[in-house]
């Protein structure tokens, strides 16, 4: 962090309600939009229209698992029953996407590893999702994108170091006890 960004930090504000108001608003029409995944379909609807959503999800966590990607870590990073992870796993294995390869530090578990034809859908379909971003940030000025960028991630690094990050997993709205 820069000394200027520290002072900017230091000396910041609280939010103000109508700030807020907006802020909250416009989470709420987003939030319908990431409900409906209309990125996600639209690049599925795209790319290979036989896929679930959920699949997409399962390329996704993947990518982020650190350590051994295993059925468990994906349904774990999904949040959803170990079950329906499974199934999702073994649909992409059938279809080629994913294989199962052996734990080097267990070799009873199974890790699993995108294919190059699972390397090769995501990087479509990431493609297809930024076109589509940089198609809605068209005709904005450069120095609003960047700022954009750099504090949206902030926003979203927000939530996940309240609830997302389990050391951190608390109400930030409920009392410490350490007033």
């Amino acid at each position: 962090m820069t000394t200027e960004s520290a002072q900017r930090q230091d000396t910041a504000a609280p939010p103000s309600p109508a700030d807020v108001t907006r802020i909250g608003e416009t989470l709420g029409r987003m939030r319908l939009l990431i409900g409906r995944r209309i990125i996600g379909r639209t690049a599925v609807a795209r790319i290979v229209p036989g896929l679930e959503i959920s699949h997409l999800d399962v390329l996704e966590v993947i990518r982020r698992i650190e350590g051994e990607a295993t059925v468990g870590a994906i349904a774990e990073a999904m949040r959803i029953d170990p079950s329906r992870g499974s199934r999702l796993v073994a649909d992409l294995v059938a279809r080629g996407i994913l294989r199962r390869d052996a734990s080097q530090a267990d070799g009873r578990r199974s890790l699993l590893v995108a294919t190059d034809l699972g390397e090769s859908l995501f990087a479509e379909i990431r493609a297809v999702k930024r076109s589509l971003l940089a198609h809605v940030l068209e005709g904005w000025p450069e120095d609003d994108i960047n700022a954009f960028s750099v504090l949206f991630e902030k926003f979203v690094s927000g939530f996940e170091g309240i609830y997302v990050m389990p050391d951190k997993a608390r109400d930030p709205t409920e009392p410490t006890g350490t007033e």
